[in-house]
């Protein structure tokens, strides 16, 4: 079987850190994931924009890892915001009850218009 790529481009927009996630969100590379995260956090970052634009496919374990790290992330006043989603991963989210959780927007202008909002 071939090795599935997964990789995190990152920047940052004002007070939202920009995570553009990019091919295969699973078990074996969930991790890259955690400690992208792990890192915003780690530099006062609290408002998280996830770009999906990119993304292929997204496990439950991909899930999983957002759902580590929301109560700190909401704890310390801020949010994740999922953009640009394609269909077949907005499926995995809206089975699993991800839009009741986390805002979910077309664009990543919408998604940074909502941080801009909260000052």
């Amino acid at each position: 079987m071939e090795s599935q790529t997964f990789f995190i481009d990152t920047e940052q927009d004002g007070s939202a850190h920009i995570l553009h996630l990019n091919g295969y969100l699973d078990a074996s590379t969930s991790q890259i994931l955690d400690e992208a995260i792990q890192q915003v956090l780690s530099h006062s970052g609290k408002n998280m924009v996830i770009d999906c634009a990119k993304l292929s496919y997204i496990s439950s374990a991909g899930l999983g890892i957002f759902m580590k790290h929301i109560d700190a992330v909401r704890s310390a006043g801020g949010d994740i915001v999922f953009c640009t989603m394609q269909k077949p991963v907005f499926t995995v989210f809206d089975l699993l009850g991800f839009p009741i959780l986390y805002k979910i927007v077309e664009d990543q202008s919408v998604a940074l218009s909502i941080f801009a909002e909260k000052g």
